[in-house]
């Protein structure tokens, strides 16, 4: 891949370790054997790259063990690997490259990964742009970056160091956290509450209105009523929100998504939903209204998840999976069946759950009768 800086700026190895936020891993550094050049100075990194794509001026990493055959032809100056990659790699003698080893490598290449992202794209001064419209009773925190033609209305407050991206509005009333970096066109509707440290991508919308209807038949027959959505929407510190993903308001209480939780593009959160921290849902799921989702749930792309149930904690739930009913037990669960005519589905839905029952008779069955098992 490209290299992510010039290399007059570029970092030696260990000045990038040094420099990029490894607190909690423990690593270190093999250098180059003879074949590499023995005594020579470390590397110096210019960016991060595959195995099969990095150049002799960026780092790799391995974390899986289906490219380990890719490991010995790769190009790169030095491999973040784990323990076990060493004994993998002795019977090859002296590397030509510098080795990086870490209990968490995958970890380790994320924050390397952030480093380079920094460094690249330094952030915006702080100050307000000229054609940004900032309410006279607004609070802005020393630090804060507001970018062309947003809008911060009555009341609103934002943290220190808090970056908003063009054509973003803050809606009264709502609150912005230490540190938070909304990209272009994040609204926040009012009442809206975000911690410290979140990342808000673009077209992303906090505190819409629930789909909240009321059946008016004063009006004509099915007509409907609006119910008015009185509740805000409350994130946690270090929450991540996809582009184009939308959380609800609350009809009453608060729509919650707690510390650290992960949301993809294109993710539907419906009114008084509840996620809990660390969880980390892909792109395109609808979660119904009043749903709660523990902590440290996994949800695949495009699943569905009925309101009004509740998901217990350190559940993982597969991609394109329908969850109809509350779930008490962590595990995997699974639910990806082809559509039919609707009545056919609903009679051979009602026979799954006992499939391995059927298959077990069917064997006793053919066995006392003689035919094939």
């Amino acid at each position: 891949m490209p290299v992510l800086l010039d290399p007059a700026q570029a970092p030696s190895l260990d000045e990038l370790l040094a420099g990029a936020n490894t607190q909690g891993l423990s690593w270190r550094i093999e250098q180059p054997g003879p074949a590499g050049g023995a005594g020579v100075n470390l590397p110096r990194v210019c960016g991060i790259g595959t195995l099969s794509g990095a150049g002799p001026s960026e780092i790799s990493f391995l974390t899986n063990k289906r490219y380990q055959s890719q490991l010995l032809g790769t190009k790169a100056a030095a491999v973040i690997v784990p323990e076990q990659a060493i004994e993998l790699l002795k019977p090859y003698g002296p590397l030509p490259f510098a080795l990086v080893v870490s209990d968490q490598p995958y970890l380790l290449y994320a924050r390397l990964a952030q480093w380079f992202d920094a460094a690249r794209r330094p952030l915006p001064p702080a100050g307000v742009h000229p054609t940004a419209v900032v309410s006279a009773d607004a609070h802005l925190e020393d630090g804060v970056s507001v970018g062309p033609h947003c809008v911060i209305e009555s009341g609103a407050r934002i943290g220190r160091g808090t970056i908003l991206g063009p054509g973003c509005v803050i809606g009264e009333g709502s609150s912005l956290g230490p540190d938070c970096r909304l990209h272009a066109r994040v609204t926040l509707y009012h009442g809206v509450t975000v911690g410290a440290r979140a990342i808000l991508h673009s077209g992303v919308v906090l505190g819409a209105d629930g789909f909240g209807f009321a059946p008016d038949p004063t009006r004509s027959k099915g007509a409907w009523g609006k119910i008015p959505q009185l509740g805000g929407v409350r994130l946690g510190d270090d929450v991540e929100v996809g582009a184009n993903t939308t959380v609800d308001r609350g009809a009453l209480e608060d729509t919650q998504i707690a510390d650290d939780v992960k949301l993809d593009n294109l993710i539907m959160i419906a009114h008084n939903v509840r996620i809990g921290a660390h969880t980390a849902i892909a792109g395109c799921v609808a979660v119904a209204g009043s749903a709660v989702i523990g902590e440290r749930c996994i949800i695949g792309g495009s699943s569905a998840i009925a309101g009004h149930i509740t998901i217990a904690d350190d559940v993982t739930v597969s991609g394109k999976t329908g969850i109809f009913s509350s779930i008490a037990k962590p595990g995997h669960y699974t639910s990806v069946y082809p559509y039919s005519e609707h009545a056919q589905w609903q009679r051979n839905a009602a026979v799954i759950p006992h499939l391995a029952d059927l298959r077990k008779r069917l064997r006793t069955l053919e066995k006392k009768s003689g035919g094939a098992s």
